[in-house]
């Protein structure tokens, strides 16, 4: 009877305490792992707006811009390539996207429906339906380079992530940079 005993008995209390711990040291890791994942799908928006921003730029550069008038007989019209000018940063206050989305406006003459035909998001053809997580500007600097630039504070600390994509006019082409410059992309 006494060995019939000591065969059916439970766990021990060290053994239990080992198992919980294990399983305590699983789920900070599965935690840590999850928080990574959604911290980077919300840092790809980042990635793929800047492109999306890149590539309007670059468009822009390659439509020939000339007089709209009737030439005269025998005249020629030479095509200007121009980059559009810089947009404003949208949203205007970078502190509305602490921790949070912000909803752009559709309203004429705000946000991304700001600017004439020749400058700003409306020159790009860009503009954001969805909300967004970032704070994105477009700066052109003359007629030579623009960079594509997303500002983001995903946990509200104030500690900013920045993301930028750089291009410049070479022999009347746009070259865009190889990759977006990350500064510290998980703030």
């Amino acid at each position: 009877m006494i060995r019939k005993l000591r065969n059916s008995r439970g766990f021990t209390l060290v053994e239990l305490m080992i198992v919980v711990a294990i399983i305590g040291i699983l789920a900070a890791l599965a935690i840590f792992g999850v928080k990574k994942y959604v911290t980077n799908a919300k840092t790809a928006e980042a990635r793929n707006t800047l492109g999306q921003i890149s590539k309007d730029g670059a468009g822009a550069w390659s439509k020939e811009i000339m007089a709209a008038s009737v030439l005269p007989d025998g005249e020629v019209a030479t095509g200007a390539n121009n980059l559009c000018a810089s947009a404003k940063a949208v949203p205007f206050d970078v502190t509305k996207i602490a921790a949070q989305k912000y909803q752009s406006s559709t309203k004429a003459g705000e946000d991304y429906n700001s600017g004439s035909s020749s400058e700003g998001w409306t020159c790009l053809h860009f503009s954001m339906e969805g909300p967004q997580y970032y704070q994105y500007q477009y700066v052109a600097t003359g007629n030579t380079a623009f960079s594509a630039i997303g500002i983001g504070d995903l946990n509200g600390d104030a500690v900013y992530s920045k993301f930028t994509r750089a291009a410049e006019i070479r022999n009347k082409q746009v070259v865009l940079s190889p990759a977006i410059k990350e500064e510290s992309p998980d703030e």
